[in-house]
Formats: structure tokens, sequence, C-alpha cells
């Protein structure tokens, strides 16, 4: 997934379309899976619902 996929430029500003890890923080973003948020880097995982 390109880079440009993960934001959306709203005039000035930029939104951010993927959620960031919990555990990690800032700039690691959540895989979004069918069923799971996940992320890659510590294995976190939030279950949609």
């Amino acid at each position: 997934m390109a880079v440009k996929d993960y934001y959306k430029v709203n005039g000035d500003s930029l939104e951010r379309l993927r959620q960031f890890c919990p555990r990690c923080g800032d700039g690691v973003y959540l895989a979004d899976h069918k069923d799971r948020l996940t992320c890659g880097k510590c294995g976190y995982t939030e279950f949609k619902k």
C-alpha cells in the first residue's frame, strides 16, 4: 500500500485514514483486515464487531 493511501488532503491540512498502534505509538499504523486491526511490529490485535 502506498503512503498516499494513509492520508487525505483537506485544503492545508492532512487527515489520517488509519489508526496508530496504542502500544507502539505515533507512526506505527494498524493493518486493516476483514475482521481485525493488527500491528505488524508488536502483534497488538483489535477485533472488529
